[in-house]
């Protein structure tokens, strides 16, 4: 088997965030103009009942996120290593591959929104809307290859700048709609409750195949725990809130250029076309790293800068050529692959193995081998939360994302209880080969 080079976990004395860099990190990767627009997917709720759902969406999604995080600020490995020990060596490649697809994807369609709406404030002269897309895709591929040392300073800049901006942008939508308004706006009853709360807790899902990528440089698991759980709740749901009440006052289907729009109207251009670049910025770099990172899953030679770059390119392609208009399928989709997955993870970390992997070091080429590489219960319990999350959304209005995570977690613990040898799991879980 070749060598791990590459996803080796990360020593103490390289890791340099603490707690504000990951709440801003996680700030910067919220404040974002795809958190508005899927606000405004809430519509048919009305504003108080899509108030609740966006609250009580984050306080459920963000948990899973935030404990996704302490795996790597203890172990110091990126996500898709952190499968391994669940699904095997070979068997994480599988979730490797969906997770690039995923990333690729989300880059591809920040990259257009942002393209669209910098274009809507400023027009690019002759390029149009992909002129704004390259300027965005190169910047942004840059901000992923300075690496993690030059992140924390970059994110303390950009990200407290763009929260001060979001306060007018804020400002802007309140006062052209009115608080006493918004309050006004009652469900229409076409959307169920539940499929409300799937659609906010889908968004800090989505991170989960990322968030070790970052967190694995905490210098405190405490403080990444925290960092990474109050920078996602409080911005995200800011901006869930500012796309609801714009996409409410306006029926617009696109809340994000609706606000964008308002601050253009204001005289407030400048700000606007900042917030356009710099949210693009400060969330789709994470989606461009991370790439990088989980392709070392499966091909360590490629290296961090280079998988970067690959990715930028695709995505900047991508955005050039994909309208992003299914973007509410895209997010249950994500839920429906992820959700369950990391119900499996989540369990075998906390539950099974107590929080013990890779203690005694870099993993071994002979760990988490099971049979050929592959843990088969882990792939049962997944496809089970997989098709568990589908029947629900056509058949209940209960909600699909953390029954589908619970009960993979639940079956992942039984099977392997009743099927997998104690031996596999002493030695801190190096296992054995089967």
């Amino acid at each position: 088997m070749e060598t791990e080079k590459g996803i080796e976990p990360i020593s103490r004395k390289e890791r340099n965030l603490n707690g504000m860099d990951f709440f801003l990190l996680w700030s910067g990767a919220a404040v974002s103009l795809a958190e508005i627009w899927a606000g405004g997917l809430l519509v048919p709720l009305g504003f108080l009942s899509g108030f609740v759902v966006i609250i009580l969406g984050h306080l459920i999604g963000n948990t899973p996120l935030a404990l996704g995080g302490i795996i790597g600020s203890r172990t110091g490995i990126p996500t898709m290593v952190a499968v391994r020990p669940s699904f095997g060596v070979r068997g994480s490649y599988f979730p490797t591959i969906l997770n690039l697809v995923q990333l690729i994807g989300w880059t591809g369609v920040m990259l257009w929104i942002g393209g669209q709406a910098a274009q809507a404030v400023w027009p690019f002269p002759g390029l149009g809307f992909r002129g704004w897309v390259l300027v965005a895709g190169m910047a942004t591929t840059l901000w992923a290859l300075v690496g993690h040392r030059y992140w924390k300073w970059l994110h303390r800049v950009a990200v407290t700048a763009l929260l001060a901006l979001c306060c007018v942008m804020t400002y802007a939508v309140l006062h052209s709609y009115g608080v006493g308004r918004l309050l006004t706006l009652s469900s229409d009853g076409s959307m169920p409750f539940m499929l409300g709360l799937d659609l906010v807790i889908a968004m800090p899902i989505s991170w989960l195949p990322l968030v070790c990528d970052y967190s694995r440089y905490g210098k405190g698991t405490g403080s990444a725990f925290w960092g990474t759980w109050a920078g996602y709740f409080v911005v995200s749901s800011w901006m869930y809130l500012i796309g609801l009440g714009a996409a409410l006052a306006t029926r617009s289907a696109t809340p994000d250029s609706m606000v964008l729009q308002l601050m253009v109207d204001l005289g407030l251009v400048l700000p606007a076309i900042i917030i356009v670049l710099f949210s693009t910025f400060t969330t789709t770099f994470l989606d461009i790293y991370s790439t990088a990172v989980s392709a070392l899953n499966i091909w360590p030679h490629i290296g961090e800068r280079r998988g970067s770059l690959a990715c930028g390119v695709l995505g900047t392609v991508l955005a050039l050529l994909f309208p992003a208009t299914a973007y509410e399928g895209f997010l249950l989709l994500v839920g429906s692959v992820f959700c369950p997955l990391f119900g499996v993870v989540l369990a075998d970390y906390f539950v099974l193995r107590k929080q013990r992997y890779f203690e005694s070091g870099p993993p071994s080429p002979d760990a988490y081998w099971y049979l050929k590489g592959f843990n088969p219960w882990a792939f049962v319990a997944w496809a089970a939360g997989f098709g568990l999350y589908h029947l629900l959304q056509k058949h209940s209005t209960w909600g699909s994302s953390i029954p589908s995570l619970i009960t993979a977690a639940l079956i992942y613990l039984a099977l392997m209880s009743l099927f997998v040898r104690s031996s596999w799991f002493k030695d801190n879980g190096k296992g054995e080969k089967a």
